[in-house]
């Protein structure tokens, strides 16, 4: 392999999915975008989160989960022993909808693509969908049949089998859901449990 060991060929794999975020005009998106946000953390990840789409303060920094739901996001990491450095967060969509609202159908299908090459990159052990978007797209990639909603299945472990490769999906509630009701905090807390076992 040219000498490069396996994290310089993940970083690699990586970087080339950024550049591609970086000038990609698949949808409107790019029009209103401060920054696309492709993704952060660690190459060699067994662990990656995947959230709906950037926010506002995604948007000004060009890096996932850095507002308000960014800081309870660090919070359940660090009440599991984990850092961001250990774990790699990525979004469905890689770019700010317009004042926050739900994805389109026709964003998602040009975005996924780039979701689908970081997943075949990094190879994670474990998929953590954060909130209803990111279930629902994992849970169609993977073949896996969703007939609830994120209020019943959270912090359920789903497995999938491939040929070369399993892979355990957790949906989770997003961290989002926290700032809106500090009781959730608790429950996911708790689902963060899991990642720890």
């Amino acid at each position: 392999m040219d000498g490069l060991k396996r994290e310089d060929l993940k970083e690699e794999k990586l970087l080339e999915i950024e550049d591609r975020i970086e000038n990609c005009k698949k949808c409107d998106l790019w029009k209103t975008r401060k920054n696309p946000v492709a993704g952060d953390g660690s190459a060699n990840a067994k662990i990656m989160f995947i959230g709906e789409a950037p926010g506002f303060n995604e948007d000004e920094q060009g890096k996932p989960f850095v507002g308000k739901a960014g800081k309870i996001f660090d919070e359940l990491l660090d009440s599991v022993n984990l850092k961001r450095e250990d774990v790699y967060i990525t979004n469905v969509l890689k770019c700010r909808p317009p004042q926050n609202r739900n994805p389109k159908e026709s964003e998602i299908e040009a975005c996924m693509p780039y979701l689908n090459r970081q997943i075949e990159a990094i190879k994670p052990k474990i998929i953590c969908c954060l909130g209803t978007f990111a279930m629902s797209c994992i849970m169609k990639k993977f073949n896996i049949e969703k007939t609830q909603s994120i209020s019943k299945i959270h912090g359920k472990v789903f497995h999938y089998r491939g040929l070369f490769d399993s892979i355990k999906i957790i949906p989770l509630y997003h961290p989002a859901v926290a700032v809106y009701d500090a009781d959730m905090l608790n429950t996911l807390k708790k689902d963060f449990e899991v990642l720890a076992k």
